[in-house]
């Protein structure tokens, strides 16, 4: 008899972080291993937000905090969305997790019944079924087509609603695929999502700063009629590079909020004291670095999608957002290469090239494979001369 639980033999790891410890292990046998697969900005966390940690240590700022976030980080939690959303909460409708993670984790523990189904467009980031899972939840997937940019649309999103849908998900900009929806399309969404007011929308905007070509961000809390059923959930760990430092936050209804804090305080209780103050600084402070890191990023993203379509049996998409692609590989599966499967081209990319990438069906579409590129140009450059001589030995 097993001692681990029924509700955990449902879920699965992390592949993404399978691929990145995968590669890792490579790298500290001698392998000249590129890494493709991890979902963090290669930049240092800004100097400013470093020394307001510091100052918070000298301060003695290392004791117990409010369960759900300290008043100060509320505050300017509170004023960003104010400043760059027009979105008005109050401190009570906001709370803070250990990274964006727990947030939604929160959400799902705190609100879904057995049987309960939550929307989740596929490509999705790899957590949201587990997280759905665990919670006794019910993930409905729906498959998004790569001529909409892998976005649902208001007739998908209108099939799939069931009178045991309990939560949408929509992230944007998104992780796998960079793709972001535009204020027009979250505004056709939520002409379906008024009409059916059992369904809640969480909002995952974590990549909100990282977009390009002009992109103008929307998140779908601005709908008036909808703001009362959105849990938005944002951090600061990519648009500040402070993913180690564990801050995410969530805005949304009273209620939502004080079931999630209740789950929280009976799992990490609050988040450290000195991220929280870090954190502060990363929202109250200078924001001017977060257009240069995006144009470095957007010149990274050029290279890579141009480098891909330039691969026989490859094609990408150019994303307006996040720093991620996402290639269909399809026409390089099959008899001829003897690779039946995504995963098995992004194993044997691995294992031949030494460059690590990770497969579509772990974001909930085969053919397709997910690079990171968020690292140098060097690396990028490097990588994309592997994945070319790998392809081209596949013929």
């Amino acid at each position: 008899m097993s001692i681990v639980s029924n509700s955990l033999k449902r879920i699965k790891p992390s592949p993404t972080i399978a691929v990145t410890s995968k590669a890792r292990e490579m790298r500290a046998a001698g392998k000249d291993v590129i890494g493709l697969g991890a979902g963090e900005p290669d930049f240092d966390t800004p100097d400013n937000i470093k020394e307001a940690a510091i100052q918070a240590i000298k301060r003695g700022d290392t004791k117990y905090t409010a369960v759900d976030g300290t008043p100060a980080l509320k505050k300017a939690i509170q004023e960003k969305f104010s400043r760059e959303n027009n979105l008005a909460y109050e401190l009570d409708q906001i709370s803070v997790g250990t990274g964006g993670k727990q947030v939604l984790y929160n959400v799902f523990m705190a609100t879904l019944n057995s049987g309960d189904e939550v929307i989740i467009p596929a490509p999705y980031w790899v957590s949201y079924p587990d997280m759905v899972l665990l919670a006794g939840g019910k993930p409905k997937i729906v498959k998004c087509s790569e001529n909409n940019e892998f976005k649902i649309t208001p007739a998908e999103l209108k099939k799939a609603i069931s009178k045991k849908t309990k939560w949408l998900i929509i992230n944007s900009p998104s992780n796998p695929t960079g793709s972001c929806y535009t204020k027009e399309e979250i505004q056709e969404l939520s002409k379906i999502l008024i009409k059916n007011k059992k369904v809640f929308i969480l909002s995952d905007d974590i990549y909100e700063h990282i977009t390009y070509d002009g992109f103008e961000f929307f998140t779908i809390a601005q709908i008036k009629a909808l703001k009362d059923r959105t849990l938005t959930m944002n951090g600061v760990s990519k648009s500040y590079s402070m993913t180690g430092w564990r801050i995410g936050y969530g805005a949304g209804p009273k209620d939502i909020i004080k079931a999630m804090a209740k789950i929280q305080s009976q799992s990490t209780t609050n988040p450290s004291s000195i991220s929280q103050a870090a954190a502060v600084e990363a929202l109250n402070g200078t924001q001017d670095f977060i257009k240069t890191r995006s144009e470095s990023f957007k010149e990274r993203r050029d290279f890579v999608v141009e480098s891909i379509n330039n691969i026989n049996g490859l094609s990408c998409l150019k994303p307006n957002g996040a720093f991620y692609v996402f290639p269909n590989c399809k026409k390089l599966l099959g008899k001829k290469t003897k690779l039946k499967t995504d995963k098995d081209f992004v194993e044997k990319l691995l294992e031949k090239s030494e460059v690590a990438v990770v497969q579509g069906s772990a974001f909930g579409l085969d053919g397709y494979f997910r690079i990171s590129y968020a690292t140098s140009m060097d690396n990028l450059k490097k990588a994309l001369e592997r994945i070319k001589s790998f392809c081209e030995n596949l013929a």
